[in-house]
């Protein structure tokens, strides 16, 4: 069951207690804002070393730290240093988002060590496969997208950047408005391409 699906039964959760001690507010006020959409408990039901970090309405601004690998350099250990460095100056979150390298033990590695909730950006990892299978990213199945959200959030991911902002009417006012950067976000880019790509080459994608 969710934190959504117990605020709204009522109940506060574990999780819900911890984000409520880090703000100094009510274990309820977090239920509340969990129950109403306007709060998040960021934690992986799977994560144990971790406590429930709250995101949202009347909470402390949060700072979100990026490492990752690169096709350049893909070392583990600076990874785990990066990690280490960015919690002890504060990070409150830190995002894996390796496009280099074994990203699966990548990513485990980072979950172990990591004291504070870990994001990812699943589209990296599905672009990454679907070019060590051969074929080109815009060649995706929506399934292989789905597959990696899943298979991340098994793994204990924490919580994922999702590209759902980029729609066809998005695209088309972009277009329109003449940006002189166009889509600036990598998973942003490579989320319109698939779109553009599969609009043209595929009438099953029409709805996208």
């Amino acid at each position: 069951m969710t934190q959504l699906e117990r605020a709204r039964r009522g109940e506060v959760t574990e999780e819900m207690k911890m984000a409520a001690g880090a703000e100094g507010l009510s274990p309820e006020y977090i239920r509340r804002g969990v129950e109403d959409g306007t709060v998040i408990v960021v934690k992986n039901a799977l994560r144990k070393n971790i406590e429930g970090l709250g995101v949202g309405k009347g909470l402390r601004t949060k700072v979100n730290a990026n490492i990752g690998t690169s096709e350049d350099s893909a070392d583990i250990s600076l990874e785990i240093e990066k990690l280490k460095a960015a919690v002890e100056a504060g990070a409150d979150a830190v995002m894996d988002l390796s496009t280099g390298g074994d990203l699966k033990e990548i990513r485990r590695a980072i979950l172990d060590e990591s004291a504070v909730p870990i994001g990812t950006v699943p589209i990296y990892q599905a672009a990454v496969t679907s070019r060590e299978r051969g074929k080109y990213f815009v060649e995706i199945d929506p399934e292989d997208i789905f597959e990696v959200i899943e298979r991340q959030a098994e793994e204990g991911v924490d919580f994922m950047t999702l590209h759902s902002g980029v729609t066809r009417a998005a695209l088309e006012r972009i277009k329109e408005e003449g940006r002189i950067m166009g889509v600036v976000s990598r998973g942003g880019a490579l989320t319109a391409e698939w779109m553009r790509y599969n609009k043209r080459e595929n009438p099953l994608f029409e709805d996208f």
